[in-house]
């Protein structure tokens, strides 16, 4: 059966609404698409993305008890999510701060349902989220929170396709000010990342045995404690109760040689220590066809690699690069496909 995939809206003054749709409608042959997000706002975009959507207003209860339906046919299923105010593109408003959390909870409530398999989200505006009230600094750290998980881990991928051995970035710290990363990196921390990554590489991703190369902290990972000594009190202890427990993990390694072709060929995932650290290679290399996963979760969540771009809304559709959302979409389906696959051996 084709992968029921839920598809935020995000940011309604963004190209978050354009991406969903068109990714929904232009991948509806190969997964079970869902929107979730404003009706109305979908209602009036579709036109110009293809006069032959058709959009559904579903209900949750028809989800609940009916599943996410087949979108093939041409009808695509929309849980609608009112908007507080007008949208105006590029013009963010705090008064649908909220309404666009209401959007990830339910989506958060229907993965853990079971009413689809997976969620993909567009990209949020943080400053409308907290403008309205909410202390907001993610997705990732919401995702966390609302389903009480202790521990996730960011991980970015390139989707390009036809890429043959694609490089993948995970973080050991998220969305942190830099001045408070050291603290942050623990032994015991990266010791749950290390477990996060083995566990859901082997049965979202289907590699039997991940091998994941590990970035120091300081210039030249820290120069022998020359340069900060985090390597040796933290890193690399952690780094060998990992290997201990049978996690083909290496380094740590001076993250300006590591992102090297040669190295990286022998790797399924890099673990980079801060957000800025790693994910400048990775957007470099695949900006475009890159593809934001949350590990760690109860059920599976992808993302693009980018943000709302206000700036191209302005200009309307047609405008943004929809490479990322239908990579999203693509390998949501991918790691649901690997993970039932991993149920039934």
């Amino acid at each position: 059966m084709k992968p029921a995939i839920a598809i935020t809206m995000g940011e309604p003054a963004g190209i978050g609404p354009e991406l969903a749709l068109y990714a929904a409608w232009a991948l509806r042959h190969e997964v079970r698409p869902l929107l979730i997000g404003d009706f109305g706002l979908f209602s009036r975009l579709a036109p110009s993305i293809d006069p032959e959507i058709r959009l559904k207003f579903t209900p949750s209860p028809n989800l609940l008890y009916g599943g996410v339906p087949d979108a093939s046919g041409g009808l695509i299923p929309v849980l609608d999510c009112s908007l507080a105010a007008p949208v105006v593109a590029g013009v963010p408003d705090a008064r649908n701060g909220r309404a666009m959390l209401e959007m990830l909870d339910l989506a958060i409530e229907g993965a853990k349902g079971g009413w689809f398999d997976a969620i993909v989200t567009a990209p949020l505006q943080k400053s409308t989220i907290n403008e309205a009230g909410v202390a907001f600094s993610g997705h990732t750290e919401y995702l966390a929170e609302k389903t009480n998980t202790d521990k996730v881990v960011m991980m970015l991928a390139d989707a390009t396709p036809d890429n043959v051995h694609p490089l993948r970035v995970a973080l050991a710290t998220t969305h942190l000010p830099l001045k408070d990363v050291p603290a942050a990196i623990t032994e015991s921390g990266l010791g749950v990342t290390f477990n996060i990554l083995q566990r859901d590489l082997q049965q979202r991703f289907g590699l039997p045995s991940p091998r994941i190369l590990v970035t120091g902290l300081n210039p030249h990972a820290g120069e022998n404690g020359y340069l900060g000594d985090e390597e040796i009190s933290v890193i690399s202890p952690a780094i060998e109760a990992a290997q201990q427990r049978g996690i083909d993990a290496r380094g740590p390694y001076p993250a300006d040689t590591l992102f090297q072709l040669r190295l990286l060929h022998e790797a399924d995932c890099v673990l980079a220590m801060y957000h800025d650290q790693g994910l400048p290679v990775l957007k470099y290399v695949s900006f475009g066809h890159g593809v934001n996963v949350t590990l760690g979760l109860p059920f599976i969540r992808t993302s693009v690699d980018h943000g709302t771009a206000l700036d191209l809304a302005v200009r309307g559709v047609g405008h943004a690069d929809r490479g990322s959302m239908l990579a999203a979409v693509r390998m949501a389906a991918q790691m649901v496909a690997a993970t039932r696959h991993n149920r039934i051996a």
